[in-house]
Formats: C-alpha cells, sequence, structure tokens
C-alpha cells in the first residue's frame, strides 16, 4: 500500500480551487444547453441552469461533500480498500459524461462532414447526446467507470486514467472549437476548414493521448495494487500528489 498524500487536511486554497472544476463540470452536463451555448451564445435557459449549479454546488462544497473540497482527503493510501461515497460516484461519473460523450459526438460530426458535406452535428446532440450519457450511468451502476467504482481500492490507476481522459479531450475540443472560430473569422473556404478541423483533431487527441499513455503529462502515471503491486510513478510523486 503506497501513500497519496502526507497532509491531513486539505487547505483552503486546495477546496476552493476545485469548487470552479464542480461548477463547470454540471453546468456542461445538460448536453443540448451545452451545444446551444456554444454556437447561440447563452440564454435564459443557461442563467437558470448556472443559477441551479451555483447553488447546489456551493451547498454541496460547504458540506464538504465535493470531490477536492473535503476538509480532509477521502483516499490517503493506494490500495486501501474504502467504500467509494456517493457524492464521489456521481461526481465523477458527471464527468466522464462531460468528458466521453461530447468528444465521441464532436468527432463523428467532423468526420461525417467530411465524407458527406454535411454538418449533422445539431442532430448527434439532440439524438444521441443523452443515450450516451444514459450509457456512462449504465457503466458505472455496472461498477465499471474509473473513480466512481463501489470501491477505492485501484484509485491509484483509475485517478490516472482520469487525467489521460482529461488531457486526451480538452486540448482536441479547445483546438478544434478555436480552428471553428478563427476558421470562419479569416474567411476560410468552407471545404477546407472542415478538412483542416477534422486534421487538428486527430493529431491534437493522437499526441496527448500518447503523451499521457506514457505517462509523461501530469498525473497520468498508474499505480496497480494487488498481489503483484507494481507502479510507475516514482514514490516522491506520490507523496505530492493530491486526491482530486
Amino acid at each position: 500500500m503506497k501513500k497519496v498524500v502526507e497532509r491531513e487536511c486539505n487547505k483552503v486554497h486546495y477546496r476552493i480551487s476545485h469548487l470552479p472544476i464542480w461548477l463547470w463540470v454540471f453546468f456542461i452536463l445538460p448536453g443540448h444547453l451545452t451545444y446551444d451555448l456554444y454556437v447561440h451564445g447563452p440564454d435564459r435557459r443557461h442563467a437558470w441552469w448556472l443559477a441551479v449549479v451555483l447553488a447546489t454546488c456551493a451547498w454541496r462544497a460547504f458540506s464538504g461533500r465535493l470531490p477536492g473540497v473535503e476538509p480532509k482527503p477521502y483516499v490517503t493510501h493506494y490500495g486501501m480498500d474504502k467504500p467509494n461515497v456517493p457524492y464521489r460516484v456521481v461526481c465523477y461519473t458527471a464527468a466522464w459524461i462531460d468528458l466521453l460523450v461530447p468528444f465521441t459526438l464532436n468527432f463523428i460530426g467532423v468526420a461525417h462532414a467530411n465524407i458527406t458535406g454535411r454538418w449533422i452535428l445539431g442532430d448527434l446532440y439532440r439524438w444521441l447526446y443523452y443515450p450516451l450519457a444514459l450509457a456512462v450511468v449504465l457503466a458505472t451502476l455496472l461498477d465499471l467507470t474509473p473513480r466512481a467504482r463501489r470501491s477505492t481500492v485501484n484509485e491509484g490507476a483509475e485517478k490516472a486514467w482520469f487525467y489521460v481522459a482529461i488531457w486526451t479531450v480538452v486540448p482536441t475540443q479547445v483546438v478544434s472549437w478555436a480552428a471553428w472560430r478563427l476558421g470562419g473569422a479569416v474567411g476560410l473556404d468552407a471545404v477546407l476548414l472542415t478538412r483542416l478541423r477534422l486534421l487538428f483533431f486527430c493529431v491534437v487527441a493522437g499526441i496527448t493521448l500518447y503523451l499521457a499513455l506514457l505517462g509523461r503529462l501530469p498525473r497520468t502515471r498508474r499505480f496497480y495494487c494487488g498481489p503483484i503491486a507494481r507502479s510507475d510513478t516514482p514514490i516522491q510523486q506520490l507523496n505530492q500528489s493530491g486526491d482530486a
């Protein structure tokens, strides 16, 4: 069993810095609202939903019931077999939906546009977003979703896989969105812009995924517990890493 954190309590700045993360996770969770936000800008629906998310996350934060916002770290050792708490299950399931579903739909949309010349991204978000989100929830119910499983015993590896997904998805989505906005602003030909978006999407996703799998990006080194425990993380990095 390897140690994860040496502190007995989470520092105030550490707890505060995690609150905006969960605000964003739950704000973008309704796929149809998020799609409309990026395409058409905010409207009254977004304001109401943001108010609900702010109130709920503030309440949970003051209660110490959000990952990383707890007064004390919940996971203190890799390999510790503790029951996962409900708020971690809910939060990490929501985070996986945010990571995987829009990434998948955007890739399908860009690939389809390159093949057929027709954009169907709005239809994808309308018809596929929630079935795919439900698939992630089902994976959690089947005890398959990393960091949302019933036990924290494999946290050392599951945490790393979570950050592999973050490092792969977030830069790719940002670059793809920037290509769409900047390409349109400078008047690039629509066909060329579609080709470039697919190219940027694949290149950035491939590079970040490759580096993350190698453990070269922050928090992507895996530690496995079991009869023959092994770690690809130096022990000094384990002692310095946080839980959330």
